[in-house]
C-alpha cells in the first residue's frame, strides 16, 4: 500500500510543480494560486519568484526525502490555506458573491491545500517531522473535507452550466449532454462520499479514476491544442487533474482506518 502511495503523492508533487513553473513561463500568477488585481503581489516578478520556489522546493521535498515529505506537504497546505483565507475569500466575496462560476479558482487552491494535507496523513509515523509545524497538523483531519467541498459545487456547476459543460465533451464522444449531468453525478455522489464518509474507499476510487480518465481524454488534448489562452490554463487544468487524480486515490487508501 505504501507503494502505491508514493505513485500518488508523486501525482500531487508534479501538479504544484507543474503549476508553480507554468507561472515562471508566463512570468505572472495564474489565478489558481493569486487572484487576478490583488495589489501589488500579482504585479511583482518577486513575489512570483519567491511563491515559485516555495512551492517548487517543498514539493521536490516531498519527492525525495522520506524523512521531510511530511512537513513539506503540511508546509504547503499551510501556505495554500493562507492564500485562500488572505486572498481568494475576500476576492471571491467582493466580486463573485451571487456568481458560483466565478469561484472555481479559489475551491480549487482550498482542494489543493486538503490534498497537501491529505499527502501528510499519507506518509508513515517514522517520517514525521512533528515538532517543526506543530499547528498546520490540525489541520490534516480537514483535508479531504477541503478537497471534497470543491467537487461537490464543482458538480453542482455542471447541472448550472450545462450549455458550457457539454462543449468540454471531446467531440468524438457522443451524446455530450448525457455525459456532462452524469458527470454532476458522479462529482456530487463521490464527494458526498467522502464527506459523510459512505463508501469513502470506494467513492474515492471512483472519483480518482474518473478524474484520471479525465485527464487523459479531455484536459490533456485540450492542453496541446490551445497552449496559450488564458496565459496556458489549459496546461495548469491538467496538473490539476493530476493532482486531484492522486488525491482521490490517497484518500481512498486511508478509507480501511475510516469507519
Amino acid at each position: 500500500m505504501e507503494k502505491y502511495s508514493k505513485i500518488w503523492r508523486l501525482f500531487y508533487a508534479v501538479a504544484i510543480i507543474g503549476i508553480a513553473i507554468q507561472q515562471l513561463v508566463v512570468g505572472m500568477f495564474m489565478p489558481v494560486i493569486i487572484p487576478p488585481g490583488t495589489i501589488f503581489i500579482s504585479d511583482s516578478m518577486a513575489c512570483v519568484w519567491v511563491v515559485r520556489l516555495l512551492l517548487l522546493s517543498a514539493s521536490l521535498v516531498i519527492i525525495i526525502s522520506d524523512k521531510y515529505a511530511r512537513a513539506a506537504s503540511l508546509l504547503i497546505g499551510g501556505f495554500l490555506l493562507l492564500l485562500f483565507l488572505v486572498l481568494h475569500l475576500p476576492f471571491q466575496l467582493k466580486t463573485n458573491l451571487h456568481f458560483l462560476a466565478g469561484w472555481s479558482d479559489a475551491l480549487k487552491i482550498l482542494a489543493l491545500s486538503g490534498g497537501a494535507f491529505v499527502v501528510a496523513s499519507s506518509i508513515p509515523p517514522k517520517s514525521r517531522s512533528v515538532k517543526t509545524i506543530p499547528i498546520l497538523q490540525s489541520f490534516i483531519p480537514l483535508g479531504r473535507f477541503f478537497f471534497a467541498v470543491d467537487l461537490l459545487v464543482a458538480g453542482i456547476m455542471h447541472f448550472m452550466y450545462m450549455s458550457f459543460v457539454a462543449m468540454l465533451v471531446p467531440a468524438w464522444i457522443p451524446w455530450h449532454t448525457f455525459w456532462g449531468y452524469l458527470a454532476g453525478v458522479a462529482l456530487i455522489a463521490g464527494a458526498l462520499g467522502i464527506i459523510l464518509n459512505i463508501q469513502l474507499k470506494l467513492a474515492a476510487n471512483l472519483l480518482g479514476i474518473i478524474i484520471f480518465i479525465w485527464l487523459i481524454t479531455l484536459h490533456i488534448p485540450r492542453a496541446i491544442a490551445d497552449p496559450v489562452t488564458g496565459h496556458g490554463n489549459e496546461i495548469v487544468s491538467v496538473f490539476e487533474a493530476l493532482g486531484f487524480s492522486g488525491i482521490a486515490f490517497l484518500i481512498a487508501g486511508s478509507g480501511k482506518k475510516t469507519r
